[in-house]
């Protein structure tokens, strides 16, 4: 089904559409063709591949196909508002005349709180890397910069030399929809940075953090060393790089920082985005009390 994207015209320039003019990030696209892929290969079970003339109904029997997969309600919202983004845009170049989506109700989301770590399992998370070897002291600046900025690990990933100033200590993120921010780090992040710089593989290449063999860093690669430390510190292993951004919001809330700031460093377009983390800063104040309180 993956060649109906790359043959369907309008598809490709959809997917265009998304990245050059949306401004979306590469992994967002990705996963917007994931979503429309899947939902290409039901409907060609259908015997139905003209995805253009489906209607409300159909879309509404995509939607309980999802839920009896066993979905969450925040994996079907994402699939469905991919479909409203490729509808809404086969509208505007006048390739159908309404959107089949235009009126679905999305269904609630279930509440849940991310995963976060304590400010004791960061420290054991950071104590874990040997110093001795070279490759474990750039997995130590890594992880110091992930917890001291709460970046993204694709924006971690992506950090260019340029985008550093060691001085002020403050590096500019290229965040979602190519948006900028600044954020300050610590004197922890910084010494491991100056012990990590002098030693990488290729001082031409523009990212900050590179494989052994000189390259930019994969996802998958800087995940599997992530597992390393876990084990050896004894740490949960539903911990992943993304969970220092929950630790790091968290735990600036904890210690009397206000929401907008946190929002801003995150680099959050909706300030509701950044709330959830104030219900996990009462989840650890309420198990605090249980645990100290006399009639906890």
């Amino acid at each position: 089904m993956q060649n109906l994207i790359e043959e369907d015209p309008n598809l490709r320039d959809f997917f265009n559409y998304l990245y050059i003019e949306k401004g979306l990030s590469q992994n967002t696209v990705k996963s917007y063709k994931r979503d429309i892929d899947g939902f290409l290969n039901w409907s060609d079970k259908l015997n139905n591949t003209n995805f253009k003339i489906l209607n409300e109904a159909d879309i509404n029997n995509y939607i309980a196909f999802l839920f009896e997969s066993k979905l969450k309600s925040s994996s079907v919202n994402r699939k469905i508002s991919s479909l409203k983004a490729l509808y809404l845009y086969l509208v505007k170049k006048n390739l159908i005349n309404n959107s089949p989506v235009n009126e679905i109700v999305t269904p609630k989301k279930e509440k849940y709180l991310p995963t976060s770590m304590s400010e004791d399992e960061v420290d054991r998370l950071l104590a874990s890397p040997d110093l001795s070897i070279e490759i474990e002291v750039r997995d130590k600046a890594m992880i110091e910069m992930l917890y001291a900025t709460g970046m993204r690990i694709s924006e971690l990933l992506n950090l260019k030399i340029i985008d550093m100033d060691i001085q002020r200590c403050v590096v500019k993120v290229i965040g979602k929809g190519s948006k900028e921010r600044l954020i300050p780090f610590g004197e922890s992040a910084l010494e491991a940075l100056n012990n990590y710089l002098p030693l990488r593989k290729n001082t031409a290449s523009k990212e900050v953090f590179l494989s052994n063999r000189g390259t930019k860093l994969t996802r998958v690669a800087f995940w599997k060393r992530i597992k390393i430390y876990l084990l050896r510190s004894n740490l949960k292993e539903s911990i992943s790089p993304h969970t220092l951004r929950h630790a790091f919001a968290t735990h600036l809330l904890n210690r009397g920082a206000d929401l907008r700031s946190v929002q801003l460093l995150l680099g959050h377009s909706d300030l509701s985005t950044t709330q959830i983390y104030t219900h996990i800063a009462k989840q650890r104040l309420g198990e605090v009390l249980k645990k100290h309180h006399p009639r906890g």
